[in-house]
């Protein structure tokens, strides 16, 4: 067993207001659990892993090339490998959610991407 208290665990902010935090995972899946604050979009980007994207708290719309849908909390959307895509917030209040990415990743995705 490999407990990750949530106070303890590895965050940083890609951009302001945007915050992080790597939850318990391995190799094989991993999960980020995130804030975005309101009027925050992430830039449109893909990756390798599959991704599920679960709203805990307040509305976030995930946009892709052909679709855009907004969840509510509990709603997810699975984002297919190399799917193109963006999270944003177009609420009024900070949003709360939890990705899930298989394989798992580290931050380095966002820490060392170039745009």
């Amino acid at each position: 067993m490999k407990p990750v208290p949530f106070d303890d665990a590895e965050t940083y902010e890609p951009e302001e207001g945007w915050r992080r935090v790597s939850m318990a995972g391995s190799d094989r899946f991993s999960f980020e659990w995130f804030e975005k604050p309101p009027g925050h979009s992430s830039p449109m980007h893909d990756h390798e892993n599959e991704q599920v994207c679960l709203c805990l708290e307040g509305e976030l719309t995930v946009v892709t090339e052909d679709d855009e849908v907004t969840l509510e909390p509990n709603d997810s959307v699975l984002l297919e490998s190399n799917e193109t895509h963006r999270v944003e917030n177009e609420g009024e209040e900070t949003a709360v959610g939890l990705d899930v990415f298989a394989p798992g990743r580290s931050f380095d995705f966002w820490t060392d991407r170039e745009e």
